[in-house]
């Protein structure tokens, strides 16, 4: 009754978030029940504040059954393809934690980490505490080795004494190993005194009959304290092989390589516990174990309890699945048991990515005049201009985002954010609109924000170095304005004030809020007008306006990284007159959400403004880029007589303006792309919408990225188009219903088949098998699947219980 009260209150704390209209309050009160977090999510579990220099905690294991693979098998970072059978959070809240299960097939291990936070206790986020629990998967032995290790590091301990083992100084000492529970003390300017204790737990401990057995018996505790610089810190998985190999080393002296003590003795470190800012807490198991690792402040009354973490855990996932039925329940035919749990999972991925990252960064700010890009072959200037100049270390920044792929890309992405948003503003618009505003304070100067946030040596060691340098004249699509509109939209529905789980659902506190983001949006807009400019005058062309034509910077004759939709078709050779319509579409979307912005918050001359220019993007979209003979929206470009031509690919860039929601719902240009959209030779599969046309000259080839596969994200917003079309009378609401029933069938079924059978949701999937492909645990803008499946049923024909 106890753990279930202090989770009402909890709960509660977000509650009140909408009895205030102070946003000073409202931060205090995210910052507390948002403060701690499992926001290493580069980690298969990994924990820490939100705080630059907070504690950095993680999980180690590897079983230990022979000398051979022990290195290869010790699990610290995620790794795509590492003999994994699938491994992510089966439910999880950043507000208040949850279950994340991890099928080590490697070693033979299935490993589960209960989460819970209680918020109501103290300062700095209260108390936490975690339950680490591991079963030996079906068909391995039932007397399985593993070793695990709890990884402890302060980045923060200048003039603190860094992190002390508490006890008995005496028993400290013994090289045995320490009994019982492991009581570490710690102190930091943004915490104070706090403590980590790591439970004795429950487990068979290992036993054998060589004479190390004796010196350091299995059934005790290990721990090994050193110091490192900050910056090493991170290096978690190097420091401990180090520290074995000060145990490893004297062992081989000693015995001999015939008398080796057995692996699983064999791989323990030294025990010399003591004071340090890296602490290593290892232990030994034979078959199946569990332990609780709980913190706790000096300000807090009391630690979470065994029976206490054993009850909060229970409510957790109770409070979890109560709330995501009333928002996501899967409608038909997706309503059996199969789907809800992936649902429930994929969601829990989404939000089990949120993570908080600190560090400095690099940039070319030089602002070569090449980089204007103003002349043909203008690609291989910028690229002489960019190999001339040493980019430059920025000062440290944080962000507080949600990553694509835990393995794979563990940082901030801008184009990814707005499609990881989207279900999360369903779920929490407070904590949303937070992780908005995060990615808004890294804006400079002139309104540019940099598309990938790689913060950190940590960072860093993920990215290949070409990919590091960020350049201030490159856009990145803005999606967290996807997230603005709908914010805007949700705050216009009449009965907005009686929600009471937001603060930010509250008229005058949403209006505090977004007039504080609201300069900051501006200037993003204008910055992305300035930079992304495209000729029009200067070729003859016939438009609307003269001012609104845009096209991507950082082109070169294979990719256009900035557009995000890397290798995708344009035209050859890139020519400094070329518009591209997706970059026309993104900034009519900002023009739109900034215009219903302005008005909100009462920037009427404002709002006058930008609905003109919004009006002139979209007449300019149909005159600029609209081909009646393809039926489709088409990049432009300057052909070998200086005259303006269309370069149709038909394909995703072809659907932007529909896609983003600049088309009305009876326009009759709809009727031609729903035709591309559903012929099997143009862009129509089984499995989804595909990138590009099947009939294209390019399908298929060169790198393939963007040219065939199925991404999940762009699906979405066309699904989400075709709803709105299906559910308007006019000439389009037939066929749009047809092929939404359709679509949206195809795509939850590849997502589920694919998960089904490998355990992991994919970047994307391939158009001819459906199968997933390239980034596995792809729980990012993949994740918008759950939206999918809680979309309406429009069917009328056949059962709808499930497939």
């Amino acid at each position: 009754m106890a753990a279930l009260l202090r989770f009402l209150v909890l709960v509660s704390t977000v509650i009140t978030f909408a009895t205030c209209v102070d946003l000073e309050d409202y931060e205090r009160a995210t910052n507390q029940s948002l403060f701690w977090g499992a926001y290493r999510p580069n980690l298969y579990f990994g924990i820490r504040p939100r705080t630059p220099d907070g504690l950095q905690m993680g999980l180690l294991w590897s079983k230990v059954e022979d000398y051979e693979s022990v290195q290869h098998n010790f699990r610290y970072t995620c790794e795509q393809h590492a003999g994994m059978a699938g491994y992510g959070w089966d439910r999880y809240d950043p507000r208040t934690g949850g279950i994340q299960t991890i099928h080590d097939a490697g070693n033979e291990i299935d490993i589960t980490t209960s989460f819970v936070k209680d918020t109501s206790d103290g300062e700095n986020g209260g108390t936490w505490a975690v339950r680490i629990k591991g079963t030996p998967r079906p068909g391995a032995p039932e007397d399985l080795k593993s070793t695990v290790v709890f990884s402890i590091a302060s980045p923060s301990t200048s003039g603190l004494g860094g992190l002390e083992v508490d006890g008995d100084p005496k028993l400290l000492q013994d090289t045995k190993g320490l009994e019982g529970d492991v009581v570490i003390k710690g102190e930091d300017p943004t915490l104070g005194q706090y403590k980590i204790t790591v439970t004795e737990g429950k487990g068979k401990r290992p036993m054998h009959t060589h004479p190390s057995a004796e010196e350091k018996p299995l059934d005790r505790t290990f721990v090994a304290t050193s110091t490192f610089g900050a910056e090493q810190l991170w290096q978690t998985r190097p420091i401990l092989f180090s520290q074995l190999k000060l145990a490893i080393d004297p062992q081989i002296e000693r015995w001999g390589n015939d008398n080796l003590p057995p692996p699983f003795q064999f791989f323990t470190l030294n025990n010399k516990p003591g004071v340090g800012n890296q602490q290593f807490v290892q232990k030994v198991f034979e078959g199946a174990f569990e332990f609780d690792v709980v913190f706790s402040s000096a300000e807090s009354s009391k630690a979470l309890t065994v029976e206490e973490l054993t009850t909060d855990i229970n409510t957790v996932v109770k409070s979890f699945d109560k709330k995501f039925e009333q928002l996501f329940q899967p409608q038909a035919p997706f309503k059996g048991d199969k789907y809800l749990e992936m649902s429930k999972a994929l969601f829990s991925n989404l939000l089990g990515g949120i993570g908080y990252f600190h560090g400095d960064w690099v940039s070319d700010r030089s602002y070569a005049p090449e980089y204007e890009e103003e002349n043909e072959g203008f690609w291989d200037e910028t690229a002489d201009a960019r190999s001339r100049v040493v980019p430059k270390r920025e000062e440290p920044v944080e962000l507080f985002t949600s990553i694509p792929s835990r393995p794979f890309f563990p940082r901030g992405f801008l184009w990814d954010e707005g499609f990881h948003l989207m279900p999360v503003l369903d779920w929490d618009v407070d904590l949303a609109l937070n992780i908005v505003q995060s990615w808004f304070k890294l804006i400079d100067e002139d309104g540019w924000i940099a598309r990938e946030q790689i913060l950190g040596e940590e960072a860093r060691s993920k990215v290949p170095q070409e990919f590091q340098v960020q350049y201030p004249h490159y856009a990145n699509p803005p999606t967290l304005f996807l997230i603005l509109t709908t914010y805007i939209d949700k705050l216009a529905l009449s009965d907005v004030n009686k929600d009471k789980t937001s603060l930010l659902l509250n008229k005058e506190s949403a209006q505090k809020y977004l007039s504080e983001l609201y300069p900051l949006l501006k200037r993003h807009y204008e910055w992305f007008r300035r930079t992304q400019q495209g000729e029009i005058e200067t070729y003859d062309r016939e438009a609307f306006s003269s001012k609104e034509g845009y096209r991507w910077r950082g082109r070169t004759p294979t990719h256009c990284l900035p557009s995000g939709l890397d290798d995708y078709p344009r035209a050859q050779p890139p020519h400094p007159g070329e518009l591209h319509v997706d970059a026309m579409s993104w900034i009519g979307l900002m023009a739109q959400s900034l215009r219903k912005i302005a008005t909100f918050i009462g920037e009427k001359d404002d709002a006058k403004k930008i609905g003109k220019q919004e009006e002139a993007i979209i007449k300019n979209l149909d005159e600029l880029h609209w081909d009646e003979r393809a039926g489709v929206y088409c990049d432009a470009t300057i052909d070998q007589y200086e005259e303006d031509v269309h370069v149709c690919h038909k394909g995703y860039i072809s659907l932007f303006p529909f896609m983003v929601g600049l088309m009305k719902p009876e326009d009759p240009k709809i009727a031609k792309l729903l035709a591309v959209i559903s012929d099997p030779n143009e862009l129509w599969s089984d499995y989804g919408i595909r990138s590009l046309s099947k009939s294209d000259e390019h399908y298929g080839s060169a790198e393939n990225y963007w040219r065939s596969p199925i991404w999940i994200n762009m699906n979405y917003l066309i699904l989400q188009r075709l709803l709105e079309v299906a559910q308007t009378k006019g000439p389009n609401q037939a066929r749009a219903k047809e092929v939404y029933i359709s679509l949206r069938k195809n795509l939850v079924s590849t997502v589920s088949k694919a998960w089904d059978s490998t355990g992991f949701a994919w970047e994307q999937y391939n158009p001819e098998t459906g199968e997933g492909q390239r980034t596995q645990h792809f729980t990012g803008w993949t994740s918008l699947t759950v939206k999918m499946m809680a979309m309406p049923d429009l069917s009328n024909d056949g059962p709808k219980d499930e497939l």
